[in-house]
């Protein structure tokens, strides 16, 4: 993927220090706004905002609440969790793209970033079948896979996968006669 230097990022951690050197991985190759609180955080996130990449446990506001004060504000951007919190089933519900346990180095970032970036291009569909993925990964190196709530990921996840296996279905379907036409 190429790198869309008019893409917004909005970078969210408590310790200045890896906020900026998250910048500096991620600043010649796209516009970033950074935050160390989560106050902050939505004071500088506007809709220009295309990824929000959100550490979850932070004083007074944590990532979770970053990421529902970002949907409350209609601010539709790709949310990565980007954390030293091992995840549990209770990110299950919790409405991000991706989950990235920390540290993370240059190329780690850019790639999610890109990956954010191109899943952005996708139909909502999709969009929701990556999020799903992501997170029944995130989940099984963290040996979470023996709960309620990652068996009711893994029967969501495969509802979505047979919505979009239709789809191309279809779509190969009239694919394949319109030549007929």
């Amino acid at each position: 993927m190429s790198v869309d230097a008019s893409a917004t990022v909005l970078l969210v951690d408590d310790e200045e220090a890896l906020v900026r050197l998250y910048e500096n991985y991620l600043g010649d190759r796209y516009d970033v706004r950074t935050a160390t609180s989560g106050e902050e955080a939505l004071s500088v996130a506007t809709p220009a905002v295309d990824i929000a990449l959100l550490d979850r446990r932070m004083p007074q506001m944590c990532g979770q609440e970053v990421l529902d004060g970002l949907r409350e504000a209609d601010i539709d951007c790709r949310v990565a969790m980007l954390t030293a919190v091992e995840p549990t089933a209770a990110i299950v519900d919790m409405p991000f793209d991706d989950y990235c346990i920390k540290p993370v180095d240059e190329s780690d970032l850019v790639g999610l970033v890109e990956v954010l970036l191109e899943r952005a291009t996708y139909d909502e569909q999709s969009q929701r079948f990556f999020s799903l993925a992501s997170k029944k990964a995130a989940l099984e190196v963290a040996g979470e896979h023996t709960t309620d709530e990652y068996d009711d990921l893994c029967e969501r996840l495969d509802t979505v996968r047979d919505r979009i296996d239709t789809t191309l279905d279809a779509v190969g379907a009239e694919a394949a006669f319109s030549d007929l036409s």
